[in-house]
């Protein structure tokens, strides 16, 4: 496997299952790593990469721009970072729940939000430039709570685009905040995060349109911004306990 010099920025690979291995080649010199599920590497686009690949693997991977590793850092408290650290073969459980968390939308990409993903995505920046950034990690900061106005605001511009097709950069620079900053602070203000308040919003839409009984369920799942009924249905069932035909069903019953 070899890969040549780019400017595309870094590359972060997660291993989702055990028993990978590879021997990395860096000019004259080789290593050999262990990729367990789990286990992680960083590499920069940069470099030109080379690598034996002895063994099957299965990895998300994601690739971190230049710009978007920027803005990460540029938002960090305390002291300013240069690049992350180059890692292979190191385990980080934090990131194989943000890769468990995106693997879903990744196999059903019709039905994944831009703001789902997007929150994920910024998740995972932001930890990787407190983690692998090099310098001393800071104290977290409690009680982020969003200001009334800002609240408001989130609310409204989440409300807009209810089929999740607005980024967490969009709103966190509508109210003036960074994003890693804005997503605690909605969590913490709310208790959802944006993507979960959203869903919660479309749901509690669609159990309003549900009393409708004659309105048909693909029209249902439109109107509040599912991708189609399929996907209507899995969410619903979800968190529902039932899919929305048998909600429905035992709604008229009871009426």
């Amino acid at each position: 496997m070899e890969t040549e010099a780019s400017a595309r920025g870094v590359l972060l690979g997660i291993s989702l299952r055990d028993g990978h291995s590879r021997r990395i080649l860096d000019g004259p010199r080789a290593s050999s790593h262990d990729f367990d599920r789990g286990s992680i590497y960083i590499r920069s686009f940069s470099d030109r990469y080379r690598a034996d690949i002895r063994r099957p693997f299965d990895f998300v991977l994601l690739e971190i721009s230049h710009a978007s590793l920027e803005r990460a850092i540029d938002e960090k408290d305390g002291k300013r970072v240069g690049s992350l650290a180059r890692v292979a073969g190191v385990r980080d459980e934090v990131l194989l729940n943000l890769a468990a968390a995106l693997t879903p939308a990744l196999e059903h990409p019709a039905g994944a939000s831009r703001l789902f993903v997007d929150q994920l995505s910024v998740a995972m920046t932001s930890y990787l430039v407190e983690r692998y950034g090099g310098a001393a990690p800071t104290a977290p900061r409690t009680h982020r709570l969003l200001s009334r106005a800002h609240e408001v605001r989130a609310k409204e511009m989440l409300r807009s685009r209810i089929d999740g097709s607005i980024s967490i950069t969009e709103i966190a620079d509508a109210c003036g905040l960074s994003r890693s900053y804005f997503i605690h602070a909605f969590r913490e203000t709310t208790g959802y995060t944006p993507h979960q308040w959203l869903i919660a919003q479309r749901l509690e839409q669609a159990r309003a349109l549900l009393i409708d009984f004659d309105m048909p369920l693909a029209d249902v799942a439109a109107a509040c911004g599912f991708a189609d009924q399929s996907h209507f249905t899995r969410v619903f069932s979800r968190h529902s306990g039932a899919p929305p035909g048998t909600w429905r069903r035992r709604m008229r019953v009871g009426s």
